[in-house]
């Protein structure tokens, strides 16, 4: 509704990963940058960890955009497979044909998969493994994919994992019995909540990567509101920028005020009171005033673990395969001056 009005040629703030708005501040660029150098070392297993709409996706699908064509990739976006459908789930995104002799037997499978492993390691391939969401897959499934990640030559692994999931999957990798997964874990990835200004710089990036070209819509004062509200993650700040943005077109204003960011974070379903309760009335109103002050505002106007010390920027260059933002139409810091990542 306000694309026009604002002077975008595309949403700015949709919930759906965009690959062409990469944000790389907030460690973003330093972290996909990091994952893709270890999947290129042949790392056998990679966990990369953030809270819900901290960017995992955004990263996953990055990965896959910018990954060389000498790598296969299958990628399981659903976590709750048995030990028996996971290979399956591998085989069908690898593009294998399987019969229904194969499907039904789980030492069938193995053998398939392990023969294309090998055989597509002899063409100097290499084959990823991307879970997400992966705190949600069973530890017997998870433990299936590492024994199929066993199989390896003299100088490397055939098969690579990387997960993406909550730090749920933390708590549930430091059970005793899973402890050979954990162990072959090689690196590990966090990824931090934004801070204010690192809010702004996100805000600016996506308003501009989507066709604005006037000053910033959002002032310190608001942005010091949407941190609070967002606590720093990424689809909370879209949500209540979205919410922002169409509360100050049915108010016929052009810069974001206290009103506006007030009204949309009152309107996000993730809002909750100081005692922890979520508004359950209040949002419903709120949107349907919204929907009535944006109709009377159309009328106007068209009618009526160990730690280990891992510098990305020693990374040849390479390797270090990071999408050039400067050629996008806005400036952005430097990963905020914090390229040095803990590994932990």
């Amino acid at each position: 509704m306000y694309l026009k009005y604002f002077g975008f040629n595309k949403p700015p703030f949709r919930l759906t990963p965009d690959t062409e708005s990469f944000y790389t501040g907030g460690d973003r660029g330093a972290v996909f940058r990091a994952i893709r150098h270890s999947i290129l070392s042949g790392d056998p297993i990679i966990k990369v960890i953030g809270e819900v709409g901290s960017g995992k996706t955004m990263l996953c699908r990055m990965l896959e955009t910018d990954l060389t064509n000498d790598i296969d990739i299958a990628y399981l976006a659903n976590p709750h497979l048995t030990p028996d459908n996971v290979l399956q789930a591998i085989a069908f995104e690898l593009n294998l044909s399987i019969d229904t002799h194969e499907a039904s037997s789980h030492l069938m499978m193995l053998k398939t998969l392990h023969e294309h492993l090998i055989e597509t390691h002899s063409k100097k391939r290499q084959v990823v493994v991307f879970i997400e969401e992966a705190q949600s897959m069973p530890l017997e499934t998870l433990e299936e994919i590492r024994l199929l990640s066993n199989l390896e030559t003299n100088h490397s692994k055939v098969l690579q994992i990387v997960l993406f999931g909550q730090p749920e999957l933390d708590a549930a990798l430091n059970q005793n019995h899973v402890r050979q997964i954990r162990d072959r874990i090689t690196q590990n990835f966090y990824l931090k909540n934004l801070d204010v200004s690192e809010i702004s710089d996100y805000l600016l990036f996506r308003l501009y990567s989507s066709g604005y070209q006037g000053q910033h819509l959002f002032n310190k004062s608001t942005m010091r509101h949407i941190q609070k509200a967002s606590q720093g993650l990424l689809r909370r700040i879209n949500i209540i920028a979205d919410k922002a943005l169409l509360s100050c077109f049915s108010d016929s204003k052009k810069i974001v005020g206290k009103k506006q960011i007030k009204s949309a974070i009152n309107d996000a379903a993730f809002v909750k009171t100081s005692a922890g309760v979520q508004y359950k009335w209040f949002a419903p109103a709120l949107s349907f005033a919204l929907v009535l002050s944006l109709g009377f505002s159309i009328i106007q106007q068209f009618g009526p673990n160990d730690k280990t010390q891992f510098d990305v920027n020693l990374l040849p260059p390479t390797q270090a395969g990071f999408p050039d933002q400067a050629k996008q139409k806005i400036p952005s810091k430097n990963e905020t001056g914090r390229e040095n990542y803990i590994i932990t």
